[in-house]
Parts: structure tokens; sequence; C-alpha cells
């Protein structure tokens, strides 16, 4: 293989990013990159500390000043770097401004509003925005949707029970069915007639269809909540409030998670539950650990990837050529293990006989172990010399029993896919179910096929995998932004699968990665590829997607042009530091809605890349 890059240029690349990698490891051993996503997290926080009345001055201020360093020239807010503005987004954000002091006649406040009333004001909002503006007696509760508490009470084989609902989505279902029941109105020293149209939205549902179905149940609701049935409404809520501290996490989160956080909270507040009240306390002292303060202000993550990272960065340093016995890599693997999950969870509702296994994403969420992290830990632990064969195979047995009837893999549940929840009409921000999905799917396959797993389920997941390929040639990227993710999935694991690199369906993706390599060598895709397919594997490149489609075209043995012109991208792009700049936000959270900007990325997949193609080996 040539590369447009002399090969002393790569190693040294290499040797520079293996260096960074090895600065941001903690004590413990683990490693985590910031996941920063937009502002409605912290203008959330805001909105939360102000309704439990816990809100510091010094807190709305700095909290203000992250959120106005993040408006852009035109007043508004986006929900990833340089994408479009964003209605909800602009409004939370200009909420926050105004309880931390901003006066409603400011530049910066005047023409955010501006955009509010021209693209349709509050009323045109997203439900989740105008929940929180009910809190404060800025939005009726009478118009909005319903969600009955007595919706905990369906067994789970009743459709739309809650755990038809992906396990983010039960999570923040649940408080909000006692948030609505109870609603609640604290005062805030402001309104918001500013952003007010004074134009009722009648969104547009065609009869007959289920939206229209649910829109004549959603009525129904309403007149059935001022005189519920009072037995079963009390069996509901103290049954839903059970349910909400049964899961509460040991860092005091649910779920490790932003929004079934912050309305848990609000939820057992309602209940009667003091501040003081031992999981009230932790609760609110779980944000400490997510707070993130510098020069920029202060922000929260909206969540943590501690065992996510640190198997990257394992695999990463693995794939640089540093040795399994290197102390680096010991002490993540041995980290790893203490963090294996030996408890029953959410998904043992749909595979009870199931023993418990595998890794969740955060430093502490037992009842929600994932299989996309279970797949990574098992990849990057047999990379180590560490003795990791028990919980391996513990790991393997929980993933193949998790495995849907249609042969792939979603991230939490097992069979998740009751479409009928996206047309509720409370359902209007971000993904509800967890079906099998491409990016899973084929690193579960990796996974199987490196541990020597099961050559029928492997086998099922190489079908799935077939079976989902675009017509272009690529895959749909669930969890990281977007077809050039999961291309860059899919590929190493059908080749590592056995497929060869010669076949039809891989040197289609091949073909489909030269097609949309960028002018400068990288590869990019802006997250408006979820909707809009015209920026289908087009954006601006960036290490972290440059990387995957290099690991995608090293699997298939394409030692040509456009893998050396990759690879000089990300040459030519390091920092001197050996990390590389990436404001953009490659990671997913829901398709559509929410996006993430995981800071790891950038520095763990280029020297997957590089060290993979440097070295030869296939990882």
């Amino acid at each position: 293989m040539t590369l447009v890059s002399p090969a002393p240029a790569v190693t040294t690349a290499l040797d520079r990013a293996c260096g960074a990698l090895r600065r941001l490891q903690h004590g413990d051993g683990w490693w985590k990159g910031e996941l920063e996503t937009n502002v409605t997290i912290d203008a959330e926080d805001l909105l939360l500390r102000a309704f439990l009345g816990v809100l510091t001055p010094a807190d709305a201020s700095a909290t203000a000043k992250w959120v106005r360093s993040r408006q852009r020239a035109d007043g508004t807010w986006a929900t990833f770097y340089d994408g479009p503005p964003d209605l909800s987004t602009t409004i939370e954000a200009w909420a926050a401004l105004r309880l931390a002091g901003d006066p409603v006649d400011a530049a910066h406040m005047r023409k955010a509003a501006e955009f509010v009333l021209d693209a349709g004001g509050i009323e045109a909002s997203r439900v989740f925005t105008r929940i929180w503006m009910a809190l404060f007696g800025l939005w009726p509760w009478e118009a909005l949707p319903v969600i009955p508490p007595e919706l905990v009470l369906l067994p789970p084989w009743v459709p739309l029970n809650i755990y038809d609902f992906g396990c983010w989505a039960r999570q923040t279902v649940v408080p909000l069915t006692i948030v609505g029941t109870y609603r609640p109105v604290r005062q805030l020293p402001f309104g918001i007639d500013e952003l007010r149209t004074g134009v009722p939205v009648t969104p547009q549902t065609p009869f007959p269809s289920w939206k229209w179905a649910f829109g004549q149940a959603d009525r129904a609701l309403h007149r059935y909540e001022r005189r519920p049935l009072r037995a079963l409404r009390r069996l509901a809520l103290a049954r839903a409030e059970q349910w909400i501290v049964q899961r509460q996490e040991a860092d005091g989160s649910w779920g490790g998670i932003q929004p079934p956080w912050v309305y848990s909270l609000i939820a057992l507040s309602l209940r009667g539950y003091p501040l003081e009240h031992p999981v009230m306390r932790a609760g609110l002292e779980g944000f400490d650990a997510f707070t993130v303060t510098d020069d920029e202000g202060r922000r929260l993550e909206a969540c943590q990837s501690p065992v996510w990272d640190t198997a990257l960065a394992v695999t990463a340093l693995a794939d640089a050529g540093v040795a399994a016995s290197d102390l680096a890599v010991a002490r993540a693997a041995e980290w790893m293990l203490g963090e294996e999950v030996r408890v029953r969870g959410d998904w043992s509702v749909r595979r009870p006989s199931l023993a418990p296994g595998g890794w969740a994403f955060e430093f502490a969420n037992v009842n929600y172990p994932d299989i996309d992290d279970t797949a990574e830990v098992g990849l990057a632990l047999l990379r180590t010399d560490v003795d990791a064969a028990g919980a391996i195979a513990r790991g393997m047995e929980w993933v193949l029993g998790m495995r849907s009837r249609d042969g792939g893999w979603g991230a939490f549940d097992v069979d998740n896919t009751r479409t009928l929840c996206r047309q509720l009409p409370f359902c209007d921000f971000g993904e509800l179910i967890d079906p099998p999905s491409a990016d899973v799917t084929a690193h579960v396959v990796e996974f199987l096929a490196a541990a020597g797993g099961p050559r029928p389920a492997i086998d099922s997941g190489v079908d799935w995998l077939l079976r989902n390929q675009e017509r272009d040639g690529s895959w749909f990227g669930r969890w990281g932004a977007n077809y050039v993710y999961g291309t860059g999935a899919a590929v190493p694991a059908l080749v590592g699968a056995g497929m060869a690199p010669t076949s039809l369906p891989v040197q289609r993706a091949v073909e489909w990665l030269h097609r949309h390599q960028n002018a400068d060598g990288g590869w990019g895709e802006d997250l408006r590829s979820y909707r809009d397919p015209t920026w289908n594997g087009r954006g601006a490149s960036t290490a972290s997607q440059t990387a995957w489609a290099l690991l995608a075209l090293h699997a298939a043995r394409d030692t040509g042009e456009a893998l050396s012109r990759g690879v000089e991208f990300l040459v030519s792009t390091q920092r001197a530091d050996g990390n590389w700049d990436e404001p953009w936000f490659t990671g997913t959270g829901f398709p559509g809605d929410f996006y993430i900007n995981y800071h790891l990325y950038r520095l763990v997949f280029p020297i997957m890349a590089l060290g993979r193609i440097a070295r030869g080996g296939d990882g």
C-alpha cells in the first residue's frame, strides 16, 4: 500500500495521538470524554432548580454565560453545531436567560424572540417545551396531551404498556404521568408573551389514521381526567412512585440520563418527598458529577460514557500496537471488569429466564446494561492479558439472549419494535422505541466472531445486515452520524465474520464511500441526513467520520487513492498535542432530534484507523 503521507509521518501522528490518549486516562483506569449536547439540558436544569426552589444566583449566572456563548448571530440556538435554528431549543434558552435576569429588551433576547415568532411561537413548539412552560403557569395544562398514570398498571402483554417504549422513553413517561396528574404551577418573575403569536396550531391528522384515533382517545382522556376512578388513580400513582424509586441508580440518577432524572425529581416532589429525603438529596447531589464548569460557563452533560469510552480507548491502543500487558491497558481492563452488571434490570421483563451479564454505558446504570457496550467491552477485553474469560462468556450469553426475532440486535431491549408508540399525541420528540439497528448488530457480529461465538447467531446477524443494506450500498447509523457510521461498523463486521472483501455487499459499500469522499480527502456527514436525504454522506470532514470510513476501506482491503487521501487528511489536520479539533456533533441520541459531540471520538477512532492501516492488521 502506498500512502500520500510517508510512513514516518503516519507513525509520528499515531504516536502523538496515543500519547494524548494516555494523558487523558483517569487514575482508576477509565477514560471519559465530555459528552456535549445542546443548551436545552442547561435551560431545563435552571427551570428544574427554580421549580424545586434550589436555584442559586451563582448557578443561574454561570449557566446563562454558557447558554449565551452558544447563541448564533441570528439570535437562535440549534440542536447541533452549525445546524439549522431550532424553535423549541431557542424558546427554552430564552426562558433560561430570562430566569437568569437577562432583560427582555436586550438585543440578543429580541433577536431570539423575533425568530420564535417567525417560526410559529410557543404555540408551534414541541410538547415537552410546553410542559416546562406549564410547570410555571405559562401554558395551560388542559391544552397538553394527557399521559394517565394508569398506564403503569398495564401488563407487559397489553399494547402500549410501558415496556413497549424504549428504556429511555419509559423512564421519562412514568414520572410524567405523575406530573401530568398533579398539574402543578410555580411562579416565575417573568412571562412569555413576547413568544406568543396568538394563533393556535391545529395539526392536520388525516382520517382514518392512528394519529387521528389517538387524538380522539386524548379527548376522551381529558374528560376522564376531570373525574377519574379514585381508587384506580390512587393505585396508579402509588405504583408509578414505587417504580421510579426502585430505579434510582447509585449515583442518584435515573438511567444516567437527563430526561428521566429531572422529571423523576419533579414527580417525587409532587408526591410529597421533601428535598431532605435521601432519594431527592441523592438525585440533586448527583448532578454535581455531571456538571462542567470552565471559562465558558456552567453546563451539564446529558449523560456520561466512561464504559463506552474506555472500551474504545483500549481497542484503539491495541490497534496502535500497544502491548496487551501494558499498564494502562491492564488498569482499564480491571476497571471494566469491575463494571460488569450482575443484576436483573428492565430487560428481564421480556427475558425472565436469561441470566444477567454485560455492561452499561455509564458509571452507574445497573438497570439498563446495553448490548452495544457489551459487544465493545468484550472486543476490548479480548485484546488484553487480563483474565476476563468468565465476564466475556457471561456477556456473550446475555447478548445472545437479547437477539430480536428478526435476527438483529437493538441497544437495550429485545423486540422493542411497537411503532404504534410513535403515534401517541405526547410523543413528538425523539425516538421512542429500540428496534434492531445496523450499528449495534454489526458490533455484536464483530464481537461474536472475534470471541468464537456460535455460528448460527453470527450468520443471523450477517443476514440481518445484508437485508438492511441501503440501495446505495451504505448502512443507516442509529447511534452515530449517520450512513458513514453505519457503513464504518457494518463492513468490518461482515469481513470479520468471514465475508470476502471482494463480495458484492462489501464492494457496494466501498463504492459508496468513494463517492462521498470530500475534496480534502476526509469524510463528513451533516446530521440533517436523518431527515433530508440530500445530506446523506455529505458534510464537513471530521476526524471521527474520516476514521470510520477508513476502518471500512481497510477491512475491505481497499488500499487505493481514497484510503491514502483519508490518511493524509488525518495526518495533516492533527494538532501538535496529538488530538484533533472537532466541533461538529457526530453522535446520535434521537435521530432527527437530539445529537451528541463525544469529545473522545475525535481521538480514539483516528487511532484505530491509523493503527490498523500502519500495522496492516484487522484489529
